[in-house]
């Protein structure tokens, strides 16, 4: 227990800024505070604080353990939590990492899930890159594909189809197309993945012996946004997930073509570290897009 005491102590002296400070939170000395903190130096062989009668400073090492730290007692925080026997309500700040296109639909479960706990603080972070939840301290985050094979808990969430659209305008100008290999007549916009740098391969369903057709690249995107409205502005057919075209469509925006031929689509998961027992905002918040979420 020393060990963690002067983790406790060293936290909240960079937290609150002084030794002072972190000794009045946690009911001791600031003499003992300091103590403390010297002697977790002295355990790591490592200086994390610079000290000076006006201020103190972290060192690049302690500012890296401060961060690791950080975790750790936040993790402590959330099992306390879950072996509390009067269990409170999900509390604290809850980092999510989600796909750029993910707010189609999480937006609309937002509100509901805040006004059901109204003391966790959400912070989402919409980003299409690869993160490293540890790391970066994010609790839960949300991909589609496939899931790689690490230390990671999954939870499937939203299943999505693949939808071929294009302009009424486009299609007056360009005919629509009946059959796939109509398609070799007609401009495509592409969506490359922004961490692969391939393609998007459009989930064709052909016949045995049917060719595969290759309509012309007009444009390529790495953004679905970019993708939609390339399409709504009449520059091509575009591959996209139904959520994202389903306003669209139903304005007449956009029009679905060779829809009975398309295959197979995806499926948004939930994924966090195995690792740690999963903390009741974590849980929640899961549990909250799971059944919202439910069947697509």
């Amino acid at each position: 227990m020393d060990r963690l005491s002067g983790l406790t102590a060293f936290v909240k002296t960079v937290d609150l800024g002084s030794f002072v400070a972190a000794g009045r939170v946690l009911e001791i000395s600031a003499s003992a505070v300091g103590k403390a903190v010297a002697r977790l130096e002295q355990q790591l062989g490592v200086r994390l604080l610079q000290r000076s009668t006006r201020r103190i400073q972290l060192t690049e090492e302690g500012r890296l353990f401060h961060e690791r730290c950080r975790r750790i007692l936040d993790d402590l925080d959330d099992a306390h939590a879950m072996m509390s026997q009067t269990l409170e309500a999900p509390r604290g700040r809850l980092r999510v990492s989600a796909p750029i296109i993910g707010y189609h639909f999480l937006m609309p479960l937002i509100p509901d899930f805040l006004a059901r706990y109204p003391q966790v603080d959400l912070d989402v972070d919409f980003n299409d890159q690869i993160v490293d939840l540890i790391e970066e301290g994010i609790d839960v985050v949300i991909r589609s594909g496939d899931l790689p094979d690490s230390g990671l808990v999954s939870r499937p969430l939203h299943v999505y189809r693949f939808m071929l659209c294009a302009s009424p305008d486009y299609l007056a100008r360009h005919g629509t197309p009946q059959r796939p290999c109509d398609l070799d007549r007609h401009a495509a916009i592409r969506f490359r993945y922004p961490n692969s740098g391939k393609l998007l391969e459009w989930p064709l369903r052909l016949a045995e012996g049917e060719p595969e057709p290759r309509p012309r690249a007009a444009v390529v995107f790495n953004n679905m946004e970019a993708l939609l409205a390339a399409t709504t502005a009449g520059l091509g057919i575009a591959c996209m997930p139904d959520f994202l075209v389903r306003t669209a469509l139903a304005e007449g925006r956009v029009v679905a073509v060779l829809d009975d031929r398309m295959g197979a689509g995806g499926r948004f998961s939930a994924l966090w570290p195995s690792s740690r027992q999963l903390s009741p905002k974590v849980r929640v918040f899961v549990d909250h897009l799971g059944a919202k979420l439910a069947g697509g």
